[in-house]
């Protein structure tokens, strides 16, 4: 595994009026050339698959998985990433020697640095020390430079590495929301309404995901309404997480510290990409019951999902019961953000779970009542 960066101490922040303040025009043929190298990247991709997945114990409900991992690098961020790199491009803010610096817990530096390599540019991933070893060293094969930090504070550490190096701070946690085309371009909520066109109950009555930046969220709730679907937002978070309590109380902008053991989502502070006037419900799940049901949905599949994926499974399962008590049927789509090989270290290792003091063996018996029983 290549060893995360060892950085001069970090200077104190810098006041940046905007990304590109203080910078001379970047040639355009390059922005055009750069532009033209992740079209023809996306041309080259087809789209993720939607997976029907049958509920023994709900019978006329379906749930559906929207396999993010099968993008090239492995995870539902290379769509954002895609994005950001194009909003920065037409913006100005990236010339051909600009270094790119992002905060990240890991899969978004992971697709960050694949697109940075494939415009020949320099990138740095200011991630917590805790981040999962196999997701530091995917970020090193993508060729990113990992640069690892004692705590949570990431976005901090990005925008003062990114001032003194004079490099561009992505900032994913602000712009995830306004970056991607939330009308259509083949974003997330429109590639899952046209795989569903043909199914028993195309239009969801629910989709559910996760929030890190919440852009996610933002994309599919504005989707929906320009569409004038019928279709509910659930976003399932971390019980140790700050936006359920701020979509409770708006006046909670901030917790002490995001325990959680789940990668990619929950955060300390709402970010400005969350936005909880298009968030239909918020689901508070433990981190035992998204680890029991990331283990669960992989047996069921035939292949391990991330952590993030359960905590949306777990989610999934209340909106099922519900929908069940009330003898209604109906789809629900939630998605598989990752490939659960990126924690075979963490989530998926009996005695790493032992050392959190995490006990997942009550949650087994509510998801056996929902999904057929796998050896």
């Amino acid at each position: 595994m290549t060893p995360a960066m060892d950085l001069r101490p970090l200077a104190p922040a810098a006041a940046l009026p905007s990304p590109a303040a203080g910078r001379a025009p970047f040639d355009r043929a390059w922005v055009t050339e750069a532009v033209g190298r992740i079209e023809a990247d996306v041309n080259r991709s087809a789209d993720t698959h939607l997976i029907r997945i049958p509920l023994p114990g709900a019978p006329g409900i379906t749930l559906y998985l929207k396999d993010e991992s099968s993008h090239p690098t492995g995870s539902l961020k290379h769509r954002l990433a895609r994005s950001l790199f194009l909003y920065a491009l037409c913006n100005g803010w990236i010339g051909p020697d600009t270094t790119i610096i992002e905060s990240s817990s890991g899969s978004t530096a992971i697709s960050e640095a694949y697109f940075a390599r494939l415009l020949g540019l320099r990138f740095i991933a200011v991630m917590p020390r805790a981040t999962s070893p196999e997701k530091v060293a995917a970020i090193a094969f993508q060729g990113g430079e990992p640069f690892l930090i004692d705590g949570w504070n990431t976005s901090e550490a990005a925008r003062r590495l990114a001032a003194e190096r004079n490099g561009h701070y992505m900032d994913q946690f602000t712009y995830a929301e306004r970056a991607t085309d939330w009308r259509g371009n083949n974003n997330i909520a429109e590639s899952i309404f046209a795989q569903m066109a043909r199914e028993p109950h195309p239009v969801p009555a629910w989709i559910v995901c996760g929030a890190g930046t919440g852009g996610t969220a933002a994309t599919i709730g504005r989707f929906v309404r320009y569409r004038k679907l019928a279709t509910r937002l659930c976003v399932a978070d971390p019980a140790a997480s700050v936006f359920h309590r701020h979509f409770a109380d708006r006046s909670v902008l901030r917790v002490k510290a995001c325990t959680s053991v789940i990668e990619g989502i929950g955060r300390t502070e709402v970010e400005p990409s969350f936005l909880p006037d298009l968030v239909d419900r918020m689901a508070v799940v433990p981190d035992a019951a998204s680890i029991a049901a990331a283990r669960r949905i992989s047996q069921v599949v035939g292949r391990t999902c991330g952590g993030s994926t359960g905590t949306s499974i777990a989610a999934c399962l209340d909106l099922i019961a519900e929908m069940t008590a009330r003898g209604e049927g109906g789809s629900i789509v939630t998605l598989l953000c990752d490939s659960g090989e990126r924690y075979r270290s963490t989530l998926y290792d009996d005695h790493w779970l032992k050392a959190q003091g995490l006990d997942i063996r009550d949650q087994a018996a509510r998801l056996d009542a929902v999904f057929a029983a796998r050896p």
